[in-house]
């Protein structure tokens, strides 16, 4: 008897399991961690010199792929390290969705580019359903630019094998 008692409430404790796993998967959250970083050269790629920002404001949005109309939309702040976490509960398989900088606390460095690759680089996918491992999701960082490129500069983009603006040596 003991034995079936046992048997019992083991294949209960699976079906439970089973039942719980299914509805976690139709629930399940996704988080975006990123980090938002200084461009002290202006580059738009974090260098050695580059520091991240505490208290800078991003914001993920998702747009419809046909019509372009903004379907979701959250807003969140760099913590003392620079990074952030956006809680995502809903599936986005169908949309495209970004991370795009809102604003810096640092006066010396809150310009944004406008730039189309920068525009792209911080598109990410929300879905369970891309073979992506995990409810993480890290776009690429965010940088905001400074007024005007650190004395340094010239030094860190030739150590990288690049010109003061940029190009590949």
């Amino acid at each position: 008897m003991a034995k079936c008692s046992t048997i019992i409430l083991a294949s209960a404790l699976c079906l439970l399991s089973l039942i719980d796993s299914a509805y976690s998967e139709e629930k399940a959250k996704l988080q975006v961690e990123g980090v938002v970083f200084c461009d002290s050269c202006r580059i738009q790629f974090i260098t050695r010199i580059d520091k991240l920002i505490q208290g800078a404001k991003v914001k993920l949005e998702c747009k419809d792929l046909d019509s372009g109309s903004i379907t979701y939309s959250k807003e969140a702040e760099t913590n003392e390290q620079g990074r952030y976490s956006i809680e995502v509960d809903s599936d986005h398989e169908e949309e495209e969705c970004e991370v795009v900088l809102v604003s810096s606390p640092d006066e010396d460095c809150n310009q944004i580019s406008h730039e189309l690759h920068q525009q792209i680089s911080a598109r990410i996918s929300l879905t369970q359903h891309n073979g992506i491992a995990g409810p993480v999701r890290i776009p690429n960082p965010l940088g905001f630019m400074k007024k005007e490129p650190a004395p340094e500069c010239p030094q860190v983009l030739k150590e990288l094998g690049l010109t003061p603006d940029g190009n590949v040596a």
